[in-house]
């Protein structure tokens, strides 16, 4: 596929209140209940991408900073920092409102890779990811590292051959 998107265009967000069915016995939201959010605002983000069937193939990283409590309202935003052949790996921030002012806290964000495929289960081509915004293009810089170490880490990969690993730490 040799066609372009901006980054912008695979934004999804949604907006979801914390009730007493998605908390544990502390009043705070089960990690499993936020995978769930998470997993469905990234899907939606990589099909408006590529406007393609996904997949996930793979959850990268998750970070859980803060709790978030019951009665939290809680905005999930995604979008596509990277593509690559058939995969795209999705960021997804995690923001809680607060119940006084409206104003929004960063609470928790994951990597999420997911991969196009076609009727059949086979993955096939997504649209390059033009990175707009200061942020997006830090992202984008990242996908590769990060898609690299992954590579590494499955054994589908020569560590010799990580170009932008190396570069973090070998010094010429």
């Amino acid at each position: 596929m040799n066609f372009k998107k901006p980054a912008s265009e695979s934004r999804a967000v949604s907006t979801e209140i914390v009730l007493p069915n998605d908390t544990n016995t502390l009043g705070n939201m089960m990690g499993g209940r936020l995978l769930h959010l998470m997993d469905i605002v990234a899907a939606i983000s990589a099909h408006r991408h590529c406007k393609r069937v996904v997949v996930t193939a793979s959850v990268n990283h998750v970070s859980f900073a803060r709790a978030i409590k019951l009665g939290d309202i809680v905005t999930l935003e995604a979008h596509v920092s990277r593509s690559f052949n058939s995969s795209m790996e999705v960021f997804i921030d995690v923001w809680v409102e607060n119940h006084s002012n409206g104003d929004r806290l960063k609470h928790n964000e994951a990597i999420y890779t997911f991969v196009a495929v076609d009727q059949l289960g086979t993955p096939i081509a997504v649209p390059e990811v033009v990175p707009e915004t200061e942020l997006e293009i830090t992202r984008y810089e990242g996908a590769l590292r990060r898609r690299q170490l992954s590579l590494i880490l499955a054994g589908k990969m020569n560590p010799a051959d990580a170009t932008e690993l190396k570069a973090l730490f070998v010094t010429e």
